[in-house]
């Protein structure tokens, strides 16, 4: 599955613990970043400082759903599961 233009929903629902250009800290579950802009595009996409976490991240129907605030509750959920 190719990602859904403008959703950004994997750049808001979970943490990343690695650091990220601006975010020294990584970013907690919840917290959009710093570098998703106002098209919910990621700013860093392709360049060599993205986490690689956020590099690894596919979409998938299951995890992606239908619309963004779907996908960032799914993402959510699974989230908290894992924590």
């Amino acid at each position: 599955m190719e990602c859904r233009a403008g959703c950004g929903a994997c750049c808001i629902a979970p943490s990343i613990s690695s650091p990220i250009p601006g975010m020294p800290d990584g970013k907690p579950a919840g917290v959009r970043c710093i570098h998703l802009n106002a098209e919910f595009l990621c700013a860093i996409f392709g360049r060599p400082e993205r986490p690689a976490v956020c590099s690894g991240f596919k979409a998938e129907e299951q995890l992606c759903a239908d619309d963004r605030e779907s996908a960032i509750r799914m993402l959510g959920w699974l989230e908290q599961a894992t924590a």
